[in-house]
């Protein structure tokens, strides 16, 4: 009886039956399907959260490839059901940006597919005939091994069909093989992630040079500082050249806080504001200009297209009353 409730209960084929698909993964469904783990993780504090997504890409006869994914979300009160308004808004969307971009399965945090993988599986086929399982399995995860390519990434990819026995049905999965594709820019992505997202670009380079420029003036003003504290406490002997050249160095400096100071830097910045201020607005209005010559061109054109065949509707009505009048005379 524990055997066949066992069996009962695996809703995966054993390995010796071999599936022929051709399945190809690209890093970014990778990368998206790690993040959303890792975020509910941390979020829910458990290490289980429930996780539910779309898998976006192509396919061509047994030709699969993974190109996508976004995240689902399920009813208010139930994991088990699917918001479908959700997956189409995000679907269509996604198609928008994406036209060859099919939704070709969905993907979940599991050890296994379970009998509750079949019920979540059967709310997608309405989308796609044979949605792909596409499955994180962290237990799989051995992070103190120190042969890194040899290790395997912990997904699993599954295949739905139908299994017959004792003359019934019911859903199963078959284990899918996959192999991991990458393009040119998603190689190079993929290696600016692993640099920790580009630490020495250029931009950070020069930061990094105004930032220990600040730091050197900082500390030397400082040290001025300290001098003049220390002359004017007498801990220190005064040295009339050196006041000289800070005396010089302070009248060398803008006058911030003066003023007649003020008032110009106040005047010139609401100069410069108020010819943005025209710039902006003459590009409007010359936008609505040509948009008015647009609406009149159109405006008169149709007018000129009914007005034509009304004007022969009316002379042929007012040939007979013309003629009225001239029996009348």
């Amino acid at each position: 009886m524990a055997s066949m409730d066992t069996d009962e209960q695996s809703v995966v084929l054993p390995s010796s039956t071999t599936s022929g698909l051709s399945l190809s993964l690209h890093p970014l469904p990778i990368l998206n399907i790690s993040e959303h783990f890792t975020r509910l993780r941390l979020q829910s504090q458990s290490n289980s959260p429930f996780v539910l997504g779309a898998l976006l890409g192509t396919q061509n006869g047994r030709e699969v490839e993974i190109v996508n994914t976004f995240e689902l979300a399920t009813e208010e009160g139930s994991d088990d059901l699917v918001d479908h308004g959700f997956l189409v808004s995000r679907r269509d969307q996604y198609k928008q940006v994406f036209p060859s971009l099919e939704f070709i399965g969905w993907y979940t945090i599991a050890s296994l597919p379970t009998s509750r993988h079949i019920a979540l599986h059967e709310q997608f086929t309405g989308y796609c005939s044979t949605p792909l399982l596409l499955i994180l399995q962290p237990s799989l995860i051995t992070p103190s091994s120190s042969d890194i390519t040899g290790q395997t990434l912990p997904f699993k990819a599954y295949e739905p069909t139908i299994e017959i026995r004792d003359k019934k049905t019911r859903s199963v999965f078959i284990e899918a093989p996959y192999k991991v594709e990458t393009g040119e820019a998603e190689r190079i992505a993929v290696d600016w992630t692993a640099k920790g997202g580009g630490g020495s670009t250029s931009l950070e380079s020069h930061l990094q040079a105004e930032r220990a420029a600040v730091k050197m003036l900082h500390e030397r003003i400082l040290v001025l500082v300290q001098y003049v504290t220390n002359v004017i406490a007498g801990q220190v002997p005064t040295d009339h050249t050196t006041l000289r050249s800070l005396s010089a160095l302070m009248a060398s400096l803008p006058a911030s806080e003066n003023k007649g100071f003020r008032e110009e830097f106040n005047t010139e910045y609401e100069d410069v504001q108020l010819t943005a201020f025209l710039s902006s607005l003459t590009k409007s209005t010359n936008i609505l200009n040509d948009l008015v010559d647009k609406h009149i061109v159109l405006t008169v054109g149709s007018r000129d297209d009914r007005t034509v065949p009304g004007s022969r509707r009316r002379m042929g009505k007012q040939g007979p009353m013309s003629m009225d009048w001239q029996m009348h005379s």
